[in-house]
């Protein structure tokens, strides 16, 4: 049976050989699950990490103390009145109806809450391969 996939912003969703389908992030640096034996690394080291930079000062966020910094200087608050507060860092813009939501948890932060950043802030911020 052929292996089928759907490209999404955050990667690509592919249906394996079994019909389960998974989300794989850099499809150019990762192979099926039934070819790692025959790829000779691991699945970390075919992984790349994603890094979120702010394009105007070439930084890379690194916590969320320089993330707010640079969200504030474009306007965004931080919101507290959400249901999920004890969960989620929330930002939104008075301008607009759009809410950044990140787990409290800055090592949870992955390529999909930056992608969501980039799309909202358009021509500000990147996402790029460590």
């Amino acid at each position: 049976r052929k292996q089928h996939t759907i490209i999404t912003m955050s990667g690509v969703w592919v249906f394996n050989k079994n019909g389960v389908m998974r989300l794989v992030e850099n499809p150019y640096n990762q192979s099926d699950s039934s070819d790692s034996s025959s790829s000779g690394g691991s699945q970390q080291q075919r992984m790349r990490r994603k890094i979120l930079v702010h394009l105007p000062t070439s930084e890379v966020v690194s916590s969320y103390g320089s993330l707010e910094r640079i969200l504030k200087g474009l306007g965004w608050e931080r919101y507290y009145n959400g249901d999920n507060a004890d969960h989620f860092l929330q930002f939104h813009k008075k301008t607009s109806i759009d809410l950044i939501s990140l787990p409290r948890d800055f090592s949870k932060f992955n390529s999909i809450h930056m992608y969501d950043i980039v799309v909202k802030n358009p021509n500000v911020f990147h996402v790029r391969d460590m």
